[in-house]
C-alpha cells in the first residue's frame, strides 16, 4: 500500500488530527512513544484499530521509542478502520444471516481464526457490546456506536486542544506567529551536547545571561528569526580542488566503511585513527562506494552525501582543531592542508536528508526467499541471499584485501547481534570455514551463514536480522545504510590509517560538528530575547542550523521551512519543533537540494517560547 499524498488543506486537517490524538495521550509533541502499548493506545486515539501485527510491524525488537513524525508516518500508512470493513467482518461470522451474533458464533470466530483470544476476552468483549444486554449481538447497531464513539473522542481532543491555550502555545505558537496547522512534529535533543555556552566572536552575545532567566513581562513571549539564503545549482559553479602535483608518489592509505540508518532515524559509522608521524601536507577525500557486482546500475545511495571531520586527539576539546571535508567533485568529498605531527579522530557524517527510513508499505507482502533445498533435499543458499551477502563482505572488508579479519569480523557481528566473537570462536571458524592467514575469504563466509541456516532447519528469521541490521529490505535492496570509502594521502611521510569501535564517537562527531558550523558563521540572536542565538552554516553544498541557548531555563524552538524551494531537511517535515535544554547548544537541522542542478533556496523561520 502506498502512502497517500496530501493536499495543502488535508495535509493540515491530518496533522490537526495527529496532533490532537498524540496529545491525547503525552503531555507534549516532543514525547516520545517507548512502549508497543504506548503505540497501541495513541493510534487507538486517531481512530485505527491495529492489530498484533500491525503493531510488531512499527514496533520492532530493535525499537527503542518513536517520535511524534514516526507517528504521522504511521498513521499516513494505516487507514481508519470503517463501518463498512467492521460490518464485513462480522458479516461472516453471521451464520444466519439474521443481523445478529450469538455468544457462540462470536466465540468460534474470535478463538479459531487470526489472531486467537481467550475465552474470557471474548466474554469481556460480548459483554460490552450486548447493548440491549437480551444476549444477541446486534452488530450493525454496534459497528455504528463503535464508529461513533471514535469520531467523537477525536472531536474531543480536538477541542481539549483547542481550548487548552499552553498546549496551543508549547505545539504550534501563538496568535503572533501562526504557523500552517501541519507545523509541529517532534524533535529529539539525543544529539546534543554536554551544556556549555555558546562560543563566537559576535559581539552581540552578553556575558551576564542572568537576566535571561526571568524574563520581562514587556518582552514578547515569541522572537523570531528569518533567514533567508540563496544558493545557485552546484552544476553551475566548479568547486573542484586540484589533486596536489605528483599524488601518486604521496604515502596512501585507504579503508571502507558505512553509515548505517538506526530504528530512530539517527545515522552510524565507525570512527577512525590517523597517525602522522611528522607534519605534512595531507590530501584526503570520503564518498560513497559503489559495490562489484552492480556494474550496470548506479546504486541509491551514491546520491547520500558524505563528509569527513579532522578532529585533533589526546587535546582539551576547547583546543581540539577542526577541519572538514567542504569542497566536492561528483560524489567525492575533498579536503586538502597541512596537519601538524600527531594523532587525530576521523569522524564520518552524512547529513540525513538523503538516507531516510522508506516505507514498508511499498513492498510486495512476500519477501524473497533466503534458503531453499536442493535435489538431494540439503539446505542452500538463494542466488538473491549469496549476492547480498557478497555486498556485506564487500562492506565489511574494510582494508579491502578481500579476506576479514578478526577485527573487521566483529565489526559486523558487533552490528548484527551486539556480541563479539572471541579468539576460541575464532579459532573453531578456521576449523570449519574457508580461511586463509588466519582471515576469513568469502567462501568461508557464505558457508558460516549457510551453517545458521541450516542449525535452524531453513528458518530465516536470523538471517533477516542480519540483513536488516546491515540495511537491507525484505527484497534484498540495501536502502537504510551507505557503503563509503576513505582516501588519505600525506607527502614525504607514512601514514597509519586504522577503525576504531568507540562509544564516543557519536559525541565527538556533534561536537566536530557544533566547532565547525561556530567557526564559520556569526551568531544571531533572536528580536526581544538576545541569550538565545541561531549559527547558519552555508557552505558550498549543505546549510547546517545550530541553536545556542545561554539562558538558565530550557527553551522551545519552532522551525518552519515552508518557504524553502528546492530543498530537503534531515528532520524530514517542512515545520518542526525542538526543545533546547539550558545553558545548551543543538545542531537543529542540515538542508541539501532536491535536485542539484538547480537553484534552491533556503527561507527559515526560527521561533521562540521561552519556558517559564
Amino acid at each position: 500500500m502506498s502512502v497517500p499524498e496530501f493536499h495543502r488543506d488535508e495535509e493540515e486537517d491530518f496533522y490537526t488530527q495527529c496532533r490532537a490524538s498524540y496529545l491525547a495521550v503525552f503531555k507534549s509533541s516532543l514525547s516520545n512513544i517507548t512502549s508497543k502499548q504506548q503505540l497501541c493506545r495513541v493510534l487507538q486515539q486517531a481512530g485505527r484499530n491495529p492489530s498484533l501485527a500491525t503493531l510488531s510491524k512499527y514496533w520492532t525488537p530493535r525499537t527503542s521509542n518513536l517520535n511524534f513524525d514516526d507517528f504521522c508516518e504511521i498513521l499516513k500508512c494505516e487507514k481508519k478502520t470503517e463501518e463498512t470493513e467492521l460490518m464485513t467482518a462480522f458479516q461472516k461470522m453471521d451464520v444466519n444471516c439474521d443481523g445478529f451474533i450469538s455468544h457462540s458464533e462470536l466465540e468460534t470466530a474470535l478463538t479459531t481464526s487470526g489472531e486467537k483470544m481467550t475465552p474470557e476476552e471474548v466474554n469481556s468483549i460480548f459483554t460490552l457490546a450486548d447493548i440491549n444486554k437480551d444476549g444477541k449481538l446486534n452488530y450493525a447497531e454496534f459497528c455504528r456506536l463503535l464508529v461513533s464513539t471514535v469520531e467523537q473522542c477525536q472531536v474531543a481532543a480536538i477541542e481539549r486542544l483547542e481550548a487548552d491555550a499552553k498546549l496551543k502555545i508549547q505545539n504550534f505558537g501563538s496568535q503572533s506567529y501562526s504557523p500552517a496547522k501541519s507545523a509541529v512534529s517532534s524533535a529529539s535533543s539525543a544529539a546534543a551536547a554536554q551544556p556549555q555556552p555558546p562560543e563566537t566572536p559576535d559581539s552581540t552575545i552578553r556575558k551576564d545571561s542572568r537576566s535571561s532567566s526571568r524574563p520581562s513581562s514587556a518582552r514578547s513571549r515569541r522572537s523570531s528569526l528569518a533567514n533567508s539564503i540563496n544558493m545557485t545549482s552546484s552544476s553551475s559553479r566548479s568547486s573542484k580542488v586540484p589533486e596536489p602535483a605528483g599524488l601518486q608518489e604521496w604515502h596512501h592509505s585507504h579503508m571502507k566503511g558505512c553509515f548505517f540508518l538506526e530504528d530512530d532515524g539517527s545515522v552510524g559509522s565507525l570512527q577512525y585513527q590517523l597517525h602522522i608521524p611528522q607534519t605534512a601536507n595531507v590530501y584526503l577525500t570520503i564518498q560513497p562506494q559503489s559495490l562489484s557486482h552492480r556494474p550496470d546500475k548506479s546504486p541509491p545511495w551514491m546520491t547520500v552525501d558524505t563528509a569527513l571531520f579532522i578532529m585533533s586527539a589526546g587535546e582539551a576539546k576547547e583546543d581540539s582543531v577542526v577541519h572538514f571535508t567542504e569542497s566536492r567533485d561528483k560524489e567525492k568529498y575533498i579536503w586538502k592542508g597541512e596537519l601538524n605531527s600527531g594523532t587525530y579522530f576521523l569522524l564520518p557524517f552524512t547529513s540525513g536528508c538523503r538516507l531516510k527510513k522508506r516505507s514498508k508499505n511499498d513492498l510486495p507482502d512476500k519477501p524473497v526467499e533466503l534458503v531453499y533445498r536442493t535435489d538431494s533435499g540439503e539446505l542452500d543458499l538463494t542466488r538473491e541471499l549469496r549476492e547480498a551477502l557478497s555486498e556485506i563482505f564487500e562492506v565489511i572488508d574494510l582494508d579491502g584485501n578481500g579476506l576479514l579479519s578478526l577485527e573487521e569480523y566483529n565489526f559486523f557481528e558487533l552490528r548484527t547481534s551486539g556480541e563479539k566473537c572471541d579468539k576460541e570462536a575464532w579459532a573453531v571458524c578456521k576449523e570449519n570455514f574457508d580461511m586463509r592467514s588466519n582471515q576469513l575469504t568469502k567462501q568461508g563466509f557464505m558457508e558460516l551463514n549457510l551453517m545458521e541456516a541450516t542449525e535452524k532447519d531453513g528458518d530465516p528469521a536470523d538471517l533477516w536480522v542480519i540483513l536488516e541490521a546491515m540495511g537491507y529490505n525484505r527484497m534484498l535492496e540495501l536502502v537504510e545504510a551507505c557503503p563509503f570509502q576513505i582516501d588519505v594521502h600525506c607527502e614525504d611521510t607514512p601514514l597509519s590509517l586504522q577503525p576504531l569501535s568507540m562509544d564516543t564517537g557519536p559525541k565527538l562527531l556533534n561536537q566536530a560538528l557544533q566547532k565547525s558550523i561556530i567557526a564559520r558563521t556569526g551568531a544571531k540572536a533572536l528580536r526581544g530575547l538576545d541569550n538565545v542565538f541561531i549559527y547558519t552554516y552555508r557552505g558550498e553544498h549543505r546549510i547546517s542550523s545550530l541553536i545556542a541557548n545561554k539562558t538558565n531555563q530550557k527553551v522551545t524552538v519552532h522551525i518552519n521551512n515552508e518557504q524553502n524551494r528546492n530543498c530537503s531537511s534531515s528532520r524530514g517535515m517542512s515545520v518542526f519543533a525542538v526543545e533546547v535544554p539550558a545553558r545548551t547548544k543543538m545542531v537543529c537541522q542540515h538542508i541539501l537540494p532536491i535536485s542539484d542542478k538547480q537553484d534552491w533556496t533556503y527561507n527559515c523561520v526560527e521561533t521562540i517560547l521561552t519556558c517559564t
